[in-house]
C-alpha cells in the first residue's frame, strides 16, 4: 500500500529550495558539501511545513535536473534523510517525507503553544495577549443576565443576533459608513468570516490576490480552499500598498478576490493612507474584483495618528468590498466573534451557505460583545489592550536593540507585530534553532508565496518587561548558532517565570 498522500513536482521543490539562503559557512569558513546542503533545505522544508508530512519527493534523476546537480547528489541527500528519519523509502512506491519519532509535526498555520509548554518556552508565534479584565468577566456576567429568552428558543441564528447585528450596523454609521442590520453577518472569528466569503466566491482554481507578505493563517486558508495566490508586493517601510503593482496584478491576472489588511498590516504594521484606499477599491471595481478587507488590527492604534477612512467608505453599499471586523484581536482571541459587512443581497448569500457550514454563531458569545459594545465597557477594554501591546511593543523593541543591533525594522504605530529582517540569516534555521533554546518565533516564509521572505522573522507584541528582555536574548542565541552553522546546538532553554 502507498504510504504517501501528496506529491510535490520537480519544479516546486527545486523553486522552494532556491529561495532558501545558503547555509552559513562553518569554522574555517568551508562550505557543507552540496548532499549536505541539499538535505537540510528538504529537512527545512519539512519542518517548517511547506513540504508536506508523508508527500512523495520526485524521482532522483527528476530533481537533480530541475535544481542542476547531479544524481549521485540527489541519491546522497535522500539517504542523509533516510538516515535522520525525514524521509522513506519502498521499492516500486518511491520516496516520501516523514518526521522522526519524538519530533512534532511541523505547524502549517501559528498555533498557539500548549499551555503545558509556557514555564520553559517564549512563545512569539501567536499575536494574542491575555484577557483584558475585569471586562472580559463583566461582559460574560452581562450575557448571563440577558440569556434566559433565548434560551427558550432554538439558538440558532445564521445570520447573528438581531441586537448584535444592529449593534455592529450603528457603530459603522458611526464611523460615517451608513450601514442597516441586514448588511451584517455574525462568524465566528475573522477565520469563518473569511472562510465563508472564499467558498461562495472563489472556488478551486480561482485567483486571489493577496498582499506579499500576508497574514500566514488566511494564506493556509485559502491554499486549503484550492485558490491559486497571486502575491502582490507591498511598499517600503510601513507606507502600505504599491498601487501601481496593485493595478497591474488586478488589470493581468484578473483575480476573483482581492484580499488586504489596510491597518496596520499582520505582518508589517504598514497602515494605508486614504488615498490609496480609494485607488484601490477603483482599481479592483474596474477589474471586477471582489476586495476583502480585514478590520481585525483597526482599534489597535498605539501611538496619537490620524485614522484614515475605512475601506469600505469608498464602496458603502458594499457590492465591492466585503469588509471582515473581530473581537479577537482588539478584545480577547478566546471571543471568537467576527463579522462582515457587505450588500445585504451577499449577506443573504453567506447566510444560504452557511447552513452547510457551522449554522451559527455561539448566542452567549455574542451577547457578550453585544453587552460590552452597549454599555461602553468595549472602549475600555480596547484602551487596556492598546497600554498592554504599547508597552509590550516599546520593551520588545529596546530588548531587541540591546541584543541583536543588526536586525532590522520599523516600529509600527499600531497593531501586534514586528517584521523583522534578520541581518541575512536564514528565518527558517532561526525558528529551528530557537525552539532548541526556548523562544517560538513563525520564520517569513510562512507570510509569503513560494518560499519568499526567507530572511525575516515576525514578532508580536505578546510579552513586556523581563521577558521581553529574555526573548530577545535567546534570539540571540538562536543567531548565534545559526550564524556559525551550529544548527545541531543542544542548549537547553531555561525555566522562566515571568
Amino acid at each position: 500500500m502507498t504510504q504517501w498522500t501528496s506529491a510535490v513536482g520537480a519544479a516546486q521543490l527545486a523553486r522552494q529550495l532556491t529561495s532558501q539562503q545558503p547555509r552559513p559557512a562553518g569554522p574555517g569558513n568551508r562550505k557543507p558539501p552540496a548532499y549536505r546542503a541539499l538535505a537540510d533545505g528538504i529537512r527545512l522544508l519539512v519542518l517548517e511545513g511547506r513540504v508536506p508530512v508523508a508527500a512523495r519527493l520526485p524521482a532522483e534523476r527528476e530533481l537533480a535536473l530541475s535544481l542542476s546537480v547531479s544524481r549521485t547528489t540527489v541519491a546522497a541527500a535522500y539517504e542523509a534523510l533516510r538516515a535522520e528519519g525525514f524521509l522513506e523509502s519502498r521499492r516500486g512506491a518511491g520516496s516520501w517525507t516523514a518526521v522522526p519519532a519524538g519530533n512534532p509535526l511541523p505547524a502549517r498555520g501559528l498555533e498557539p503553544l500548549p499551555p503545558e509548554s509556557l514555564g520553559s518556552m517564549i512563545d512569539l508565534g501567536c499575536a494574542a495577549l491575555p484577557a483584558p479584565e475585569p471586562w472580559l468577566t463583566r461582559g460574560v456576567q452581562g450575557a448571563l443576565e440577558e440569556l434566559p429568552p433565548y434560551a427558550h428558543t432554538h439558538g440558532d441564528y445564521p445570520a447573528g443576533l438581531p441586537a448584535l447585528r444592529q449593534m455592529l450596523a450603528d457603530r459603522y454609521t458611526e464611523r460615517g459608513i451608513p450601514t442597516m442590520p441586514e448588511q451584517i453577518m455574525v462568524t465566528t472569528g475573522a477565520m469563518g468570516a473569511i472562510d465563508a466569503i472564499c467558498h461562495l466566491f472563489a472556488g478551486r482554481g480561482e485567483r486571489i490576490a493577496v498582499e506579499s507578505p500576508s497574514y500566514a493563517n488566511i494564506l493556509q486558508l485559502m491554499r486549503e480552499a484550492g485558490a491559486r495566490l497571486v502575491p502582490v508586493a507591498m511598499a517600503e517601510g510601513l507606507t502600505g500598498w504599491d498601487l501601481p503593482r496593485w493595478r497591474q496584478v488586478l488589470r493581468d491576472a484578473a483575480p476573483r478576490l482581492a484580499y488586504v489588511v489596510a491597518d496596520f498590516h499582520n505582518p508589517t504594521g504598514a497602515l494605508a493612507d486614504e488615498d490609496q484606499r480609494r485607488r484601490l477599491v477603483d482599481a479592483a471595481r474596474s477589474a471586477g474584483t471582489v476586495l476583502v478587507v480585514d478590520e481585525t488590527m483597526t482599534e489597535l492604534h498605539l501611538d496619537d495618528v490620524d485614522m484614515p477612512r475605512p475601506v469600505c467608505a469608498f464602496d458603502p453599499a458594499g457590492s465591492n468590498v466585503l469588509t471582515v471586523g473581530s473581537a479577537s484581536k482588539a478584545f480577547w482571541a478566546g471571543m471568537r466573534i467576527g463579522w462582515v459587512r457587505a450588500a445585504p443581497d451577499v449577506i443573504r448569500s453567506l447566510v444560504a451557505a452557511r447552513a452547510y457550514a457551522d449554522l451559527g454563531t455561539p448566542v452567549l458569545e455574542q451577547l457578550a460583545v453585544n453587552w460590552l459594545m452597549r454599555t461602553g465597557g468595549w472602549e475600555e477594554a480596547v484602551a487596556i489592550r492598546r497600554a498592554q501591546a504599547r508597552e509590550n511593543r516599546d520593551a520588545l523593541v529596546g530588548a531587541l536593540r540591546r541584543e541583536l543591533p543588526d536586525w532590522e525594522f520599523d516600529v509600527p504605530s499600531g497593531g501586534l507585530t514586528l517584521w523583522v529582517r534578520t541581518g541575512g540569516l536564514s528565518g527558517s534555521r532561526l525558528a529551528e534553532v530557537g525552539e532548541r533554546v526556548g523562544v517560538r518565533v513563525p520564520s517569513g516564509p510562512r507570510f509569503g508565496v513560494d518560499g519568499a521572505f526567507e530572511g525575516y522573522v515576525r514578532l508580536p507584541f505578546t510579552v513586556g518587561g523581563p521577558v521581553a528582555d529574555e526573548a530577545a536574548a535567546r534570539l540571540a542565541a538562536a543567531a548565534r548558532l545559526v550564524a556559525t552553522g551550529a544548527t545541531t546546538g543542544t542548549e537547553a532553554p531555561r525555566t522562566f517565570v515571568a
